[in-house]
């Protein structure tokens, strides 16, 4: 299943940086915003639960005048993704005002509504992560 997920950072890369510092395998789920007012955050997984925090997922995003961050984000089970198909690539929109136009129409919406359109109306499938993967609802 190929999806244009947008990251915001080079997924490949922080996957590595993680891999070997906490020694297990830590790998690029999506980039998404948790709400209305959140930062869109690049969204990783590693299967066992952090020895320190206990959390299975984290994301990464830029806060400010560029300053990193990390934050837990198991909440990411939680949400729902709209995405529709176009040409084999599944489009979503990471955040509120996430206009995504393609040639098959238009998603926008993020995490707080599904809005779709175009000269035909896409259909929308409906996905949610368990265990670092999306899976169709």
């Amino acid at each position: 299943m190929e999806i244009n997920r947008r990251p915001i950072l080079n997924p490949v890369k922080v996957c590595d940086l993680y891999t070997k510092k906490d020694g297990v395998l830590v790998t690029y789920v999506i980039s998404t915003q948790k709400g209305r007012g959140t930062p869109v955050a690049d969204i990783f997984y590693r299967d066992t639960p952090h020895p320190d925090f206990g959390n299975r997922y984290f994301g990464l995003y830029y806060s400010g005048e560029n300053v990193l961050m990390i934050t837990g984000a198991d909440w990411v089970e939680d949400l729902k993704f709209g995405m529709i198909k176009c040409n084999g690539l599944w489009e979503y929109s990471q955040h509120v005002h996430d206009f995504r136009q393609t040639n098959c129409g238009f998603i926008d919406g993020g995490r707080e509504y599904i809005r779709v359109g175009g000269g035909t109306v896409p259909e929308v499938t409906m996905f949610k992560v368990k265990n670092g993967e999306l899976h169709e609802q």
